[in-house]
């Protein structure tokens, strides 16, 4: 009887140890002296973070929802993309931090 849980269980601590170890950090950390520029986008605040004029990181922070961002990370001034996917990915949200 004990068995039939201890599976459930010990899958579940292991997705939430992966979790944990995922770099969820957020990128515009990193990014000091960015010039920040913010609008309004039909009620979702939009942030640029730009580095000597040079667009690195966008952060959309939607009316209801979690904040995602969008990133240069090859640093030609584009947000990047993923083959298969639409014109601006990843998109990452931050779902849970621990201190």
């Amino acid at each position: 009887m004990r068995t039939r849980f201890v599976l459930p269980l010990l899958l579940a601590n292991l997705c939430l140890a992966g979790c944990a170890t995922m770099d969820s950090g957020d990128p515009t950390a990193d990014l000091e002296g960015a010039d920040v520029s913010t609008r309004m986008v039909d009620g979702d605040r939009v942030d640029e973070y730009r580095v000597q004029g040079q667009l690195h990181v966008v952060k959309v922070t939607p009316k209801r929802g979690a904040p995602y961002y969008l990133i240069d990370r090859n640093g030609d001034g584009r947000l990047d993309s993923s083959k298969g996917e639409g014109p601006v990915s990843p998109v990452m949200w931050k779902l849970f931090e621990w201190d």
